[in-house]
C-alpha cells in the first residue's frame, strides 16, 4: 500500500517505481521468457514470465496502490481481466450484471461462460429494493459499472456493496470509465476492481491491455492462480507501455474532464439534441451519487440528436473527432454504440435498457476545446435534415 496521501504522486512513485539493481527511474523492459537459476529449487525471485515478470510485477504493483488493494494482476486485454475474474466462479453459479454494461462483457457471459453453467441476469442496481430482489440463492457475483457504459447510468456502489455482502455475493466494479484517480470501488466496498486499461489508465491508444485488483489476500491467491494457469497475461512491453502512461493519467484526465464538462453543458442547451447523459450534469441519474462516490463526472458523454437529424450524416461530417471503436485515448473518438460496442447485445434486449438506435457515445480527448466544439457543432448543423 502506497504512504502517499495524494493520488498525483502514487501515479508516479507509487508501486515499484526504481529498478532496485540499477537504480533506473523507469523499469526496464524485461524482455524475456525465461530465467537462469542457480541449482534446482534456488530462483532469483523469477522462474518463467507467464508466472511472473519484472515489468509486469511493476504495473501490478502501481494499480494495487492506486486502487487502495492487496494484489494487482495484468492482462493482455480488459476482457481477459474479466474472464479470470469470472473464473472464480463454479457451474450453477448466476451472475447479475448492471442494466447496461459493455457489449463485450455480456457477450463473454451468454455466449463464453454459459457452456460451463454460469448464468447471469440483468438486473437494475439503481434501485437498492429492486436489485435485492432477484437475489437468489445461486447468485454469486454482481458486476457493476458506474458510470454504465453507454447510458453513463450511476449506481450507489457502496449501498449495493453492502446489500450484496448481506447475501454473501462477490462485488466486482469495473472502473474503466473513471480510473482510480477519480474513483476508488474498494474504499467504497467493492471485492475486486476490473480496468480495460487499454482506455484512460494507457490513454494513447497504443496499448490493450487489462487491470484486476482485489481487497483480500484470499482472492489474490485465487487470482494468481488463474492468471498463471490459463496465461492471459500481458506481456513486458506493454506492461512498459501502461506504466508510462499511468504516470501522466492525473494530468491528463484534468484535462478531459476539463472538456467534457464544457461539452456536456453545450449538448444540454442545443436545440438539435434530445437527450444527454453525463453524471458531472446536475440534471441527470445519479448526479448525487456520482458526486459522493467520484471527484467529477468523468469524460465519457452519450446523446441522442433529434428525430430531423441523421445520424449517418453526422458521422461523415466529422472531421477532428474520429468515428472509432474504445476511448480513453488522447484523441476524441466517437461511436455508436447499437451498431459498435454494444452489437453483441441482441436488440430486443437494447431497446429495454435503453440504447437506441440514435445514440451517440463521445470520448472527450484533450484537444482545444473550441476545436473540438467547432467539429461537433458543423456536423450536427450539416446532419440536419432540410
Amino acid at each position: 500500500m502506497s504512504s502517499y496521501k495524494n493520488t498525483e504522486t502514487t501515479l508516479i512513485h507509487g508501486g515499484i517505481s526504481i529498478d532496485e539493481r540499477t537504480g533506473a527511474v523507469n523499469i526496464p523492459i524485461y524482455q524475456t521468457s525465461t530465467y537462469k537459476q542457480d541449482g534446482l529449487g534456488k530462483m532469483r525471485g523469477y522462474e518463467y514470465s507467464r508466472t511472473g515478470n519484472p515489468t509486469r510485477e511493476a504495473l501490478e504493483a502501481i494499480i494495487a496502490d492506486l486502487e487502495g488493494g492487496v494484489a494487482g494482476f495484468a492482462f493482455g486485454s480488459g476482457m481477459a481481466a474479466l474472464t479470470a475474474v469470472l473464473s472464480l466462479l463454479h457451474s450453477g453459479d448466476r451472475v447479475l450484471i448492471s442494466s447496461n454494461v459493455y457489449g463485450g462483457t455480456f457477450r463473454l457471459l451468454s455466449k463464453v461462460f454459459d457452456h460451463f453453467n454460469i448464468t447471469y441476469t440483468i438486473a437494475d442496481t439503481t434501485d437498492l429494493a429492486v436489485y435485492e430482489s432477484q437475489i437468489s440463492s445461486d447468485v454469486k457475483a454482481v458486476i457493476i459499472e458506474s458510470p454504465a457504459n453507454p447510458l453513463m447510468t450511476v449506481t450507489d456502489i457502496k449501498a449495493v456493496a453492502e446489500v450484496s455482502h448481506r447475501h454473501g455475493l462477490l462485488v466486482i466494479v469495473d472502473n474503466t470509465f473513471m480510473t482510480p484517480y477519480l474513483q476508488k470501488p474498494l474504499e467504497l466496498g467493492a471485492d475486486i476492481v476490473v480496468h480495460s486499461a487499454t482506455k484512460y489508465l494507457g490513454g494513447h491508444s497504443d496499448v490493450v491491455s487489462g487491470l484486476a485488483v482485489v481487497n483480500s489476500k484470499e482472492l489474490a491467491e485465487r487470482i494468481a492462480f488463474i492468471q498463471n494457469s490459463t496465461g492471459g497475461v500481458l506481456g513486458p512491453f506493454d506492461s512498459f507501455l501502461l506504466i508510462r502512461g499511468i504516470k501522466t493519467l492525473a494530468v491528463r484526465m484534468d484535462r478531459h474532464v476539463e472538456n467534457a464538462e464544457k461539452i456536456a453543458k453545450l449538448l444540454e442547451d442545443h436545440k438539435a439534441v434530445k437527450n444527454v447523459y453525463y453524471p458531472g450534469l446536475k440534471s441527470s441519474q445519479g448526479y448525487e451519487i456520482n458526486r459522493r462516490q467520484a471527484k467529477n463526472g468523468g469524460a465519457m458523454i452519450s446523446f441522442e440528436l433529434h428525430e430531423n437529424y441523421d445520424i449517418n450524416t453526422f458521422f461523415e461530417s466529422l472531421e477532428l473527432v474520429s468515428l472509432a471503436e474504445s476511448l480513453g485515448g488522447v484523441e476524441s473518438l466517437v461511436c455508436h454504440p447499437s451498431s459498435m460496442t454494444h452489437a453483441s447485445i441482441p436488440a430486443d434486449i437494447r431497446k429495454k435498457v435503453g440504447i437506441t438506435d440514435g445514440l451517440i457515445r463521445l470520448s472527450v480527448g484533450i484537444e482545444n476545446i473550441e476545436d473540438i466544439i467547432a467539429d461537433i457543432e458543423q456536423a450536427i448543423a450539416k446532419s440536419e435534415r432540410k
